[in-house]
């Protein structure tokens, strides 16, 4: 109670309840400043959340005082004509109160938008309508009862389409519709009930409607303000065009047997649309970008959309420039960010048991409207990408990267993993700082939004596969290499959430450490440190290439990384067990995995221990020969350097190496090897080897 009453003496002294009723009294009464309402409003919000919890613990409530005079006072105050301020603390005293009071509340709230459309004055209207549009998302399955009551749609058509237009009415209306069309029963019902006045708005040619006025009375003498009142304003023109595009774009499916009146065909179609807001976007910035980009962020779901604004090379500037203007958090900020994912968006990959699921679909389906759209294939979407590279989209994501939310983090991060496909991107995303905020958004994301977070780290991943890290981590203001490791790290091991495993994360993951371990000590220290485990795991893979990625990455990391040579060479039972099993990758079926394991195994032998653990088996033995009978050239090198360092040590380890290695025949080996050998380091080495066995 005191932390409501603290800075007001009249409700200091008061229970909760008698604070409750004071604060209704003075909201009832009018005539405050907009500072004093919301203060009030927020006072009573503060109240009904505190609320919730006393009624747990069975304490008296507020709800019990507050009657239906009550309710319909804080619905009032969501009236569009309010303050934008009043009617935000009015929407979260709503949302409180719906909370608090429960199946109480909902009647309430229920009586309330029934009673005012049933009184049918422009001013009830314009009421029920606001409070619909506010509490959709509030309470979303009441409001969708309220909205689909027997007669209430039907009834739209009328008022909509009545000779003198009321502004105020028509916004209203139509901006519950478009809250209404994020519910699928709902967006179904005004697909029925009203796209047809809805076309007629968005259809109003101003001179007919003059026209129309002279035919009636042909001395009349029109006025300007006479006109306006009998036709539909440009705002709401732009409104009603925004409904229809969230209908024409998000259809909800019926299925093949279903009985009954089937929609009419759209005179209007979503391309229609489209060029309508791409026009107000680029011609009218001042007055219809917000509705413009609302509608534009739905046409932009359709293929034939997305490809046309991806060509308009004046509206990707103004897109971008709208974007590069918005406020961070703001509406316009996810509406311009929308329309980026969606332009940019690849299609899903799909297993090869997918693909045969969706053709069973595509033919049970007497439509065929499952069957892909060409528009949304790789090559058009790649093409795409290029283009909002182009228009500069880049150091804007950078710019809202630092202030938004996290739902606009998360499309900014979908924009750049799409744009990183494109392998000649990768260096021009690194240089205009995507890599620096992949790198700051995976750290700021939730650790539960962990589809996000792995999305970032493979942008990343992709990045840094394609891209010197000198040129990445230098610079004026470098980012410190190790940022990188945790999050790439982190998509080593398949995603355990994921219906079907996918290991491009993973490889990619690898590839790009494996570049970083190219550079430093200090970075394969931490490489070894963070990500061990998840590396050695993935030696052994089911996949060929991950597999291959994982030894690279080790023959990497062991070049001169200390602890990283201890996991291999401290002569303990566990680093025997590993060695035996890069020993085995040395003979593997794939080249390139006997080429990587050959490359770690000649920095290793450069270690006692590593070369009594080899000399001290056959098999191991015969292995490391085998690499000097390969018809490539590179792995020959690589097992006369193994040999090299085997027969070069000293004391017991050198004499047990030399005699295992001749024992299995390395003299023939590395003469044949020296004869078909081109390169004068193969061969040098050759004879070196050739020299300590003889």
């Amino acid at each position: 109670m005191a932390a409501v009453a603290d800075s007001d003496p009249q409700l200091a002294e008061l229970g909760r309840q008698d604070q409750t009723l004071l604060l209704f009294a003075r909201l009832m009464e009018g005539g405050q400043e907009d500072e004093e309402t919301v203060r009030d409003l927020g006072k009573l919000t503060k109240l009904l959340h505190d609320d919730v919890e006393l009624a747990k613990k069975r304490e008296p409530t507020i709800t019990k005082v507050i009657d239906g005079d009550c309710v319909d006072t804080i619905l009032c105050y969501l009236d569009m004509r309010q303050p934008d301020i009043v009617r935000g603390h009015a929407a979260m005293c709503t949302s409180a109160y719906l909370k608090a009071s429960g199946e109480d509340g909902n009647r309430k709230l229920s009586d309330f938008f029934h009673d005012r459309v049933r009184r049918g004055t422009y001013d009830d209207y314009i009421v029920a309508f606001c409070v619909a549009a506010t509490i959709f998302p509030i309470v979303p399955d009441l409001t969708s009862e309220l909205f689909l009551s027997e007669g209430f749609l039907a009834s739209l058509g009328p008022l909509m389409r009545r000779k003198w237009k009321s502004r105020k009415v028509e916004t209203a209306c139509l901006e519950m519709l478009n809250a209404a069309c994020m519910h699928a029963n709902c967006r179904e019902a005004v697909l029925k009930y009203c796209s047809e006045w809805l076309e007629e708005i968005i259809d109003q040619d101003p001179e007919d409607v003059v026209k129309a006025m002279y035919a009636a009375d042909p001395g009349v003498h029109l006025q300007e303000g006479s006109i306006s009142m009998r036709r539909h304003s440009l705002h709401v023109q732009n409104l009603a065009a925004v409904v229809l595009a969230k209908l024409r774009a998000v259809q909800t499916p019926r299925p093949s047997d279903a009985s009954g009146p089937r929609v009419q065909p759209a005179t209007t179609s979503v391309e229609d649309l489209s060029k309508m807001f791409t026009n107000m976007l680029l011609n009218n910035p001042e007055h219809s970008t917000q509705t413009s980009i609302e509608g534009l962020a739905y046409a932009s779901l359709q293929p034939r959309v997305k490809e046309d604004l991806s060509k308009n090379k004046e509206f990707l500037a103004g897109l971008v420039k709208t974007l590069e203007g918005a406020p961070p958090k703001s509406p316009l900020t996810y509406g311009a960010l929308s329309i980026l994912v969606n332009l940019t968006v690849y299609q899903p990959v799909r297993s090869e048991e997918e693909k045969r699921m969706n053709q069973l679909k595509a033919y049970a389906n007497a439509a065929g409207k499952l069957q892909p759209d060409p528009l949304n294939d790789n090559d058009h979407v790649s093409e795409r990408c290029k283009r909002a590279y182009e228009a500069g989209v880049i150091p804007v994501l950078v710019s809202h990267s630092k202030n938004g939310s996290v739902a606009s983090l998360s499309l900014i991060i979908s924009i750049i993993y799409s744009l990183s496909m494109t392998v000649a991107l990768r260096g021009q995303l690194a240089q205009q700082g995507a890599v620096r905020l992949l790198i700051a958004a995976w750290a700021a994301l939730p650790e539960t939004d962990s589809k996000t977070r792995r999305t970032a780290a493979q942008a990343l991943a992709r990045i840094l596969i394609s891209t010197n890290p000198a040129h990445v981590f230098g610079g004026t203001r470098p980012i410190p290499q190790s940022n990188a490791i945790r999050p790439l790290a982190s998509i080593i091991a398949p995603d355990p959430d994921a219906e079907t495993r996918d290991l491009l994360p993973t490889f990619e993951a690898l590839m790009a450490l494996t570049n970083l371990a190219s550079t430093d000590d200090d970075t394969r220290h931490s490489i070894v440190r963070i990500a061990w485990n998840d590396i050695e795991d993935q030696l052994l893979s089911s996949n060929a290439r991950v597999t291959t990625a994982a030894v690279e990455l080790v023959c990497n990391i062991v070049q001169s990384a200390t602890d990283a040579v201890a996991l291999y060479a401290d002569g303990k039972t566990k680093a025997n067990d590993r060695l035996k099993v890069l020993v085995a990758l040395a003979d593997a079926e794939d080249e390139a995995t006997r080429s990587a394991a050959g490359g770690g195994l000649a920095s290793l032998t450069g270690h006692e221990a590593v070369v009594s653990a080899i000399a001290s088996r056959e098999r191991s033995t015969q292995v490391v020969l085998g690499l000097c009978k390969e018809e490539s050239e590179d792995l020959r090198h690589r097992g006369v350097f193994v040999v090299y360092n085997m027969a070069a040590t000293d004391g017991e380890t050198g004499k047990l190496a030399r005699e295992a290695l001749s024992a299995a025949g390395a003299i023939e080996v590395l003469t044949d090897c020296a004869k078909k050998s081109r390169r004068s380091e193969v061969v040098e080495v050759t004879i070196q080897a050739l020299k300590l066995l003889l």
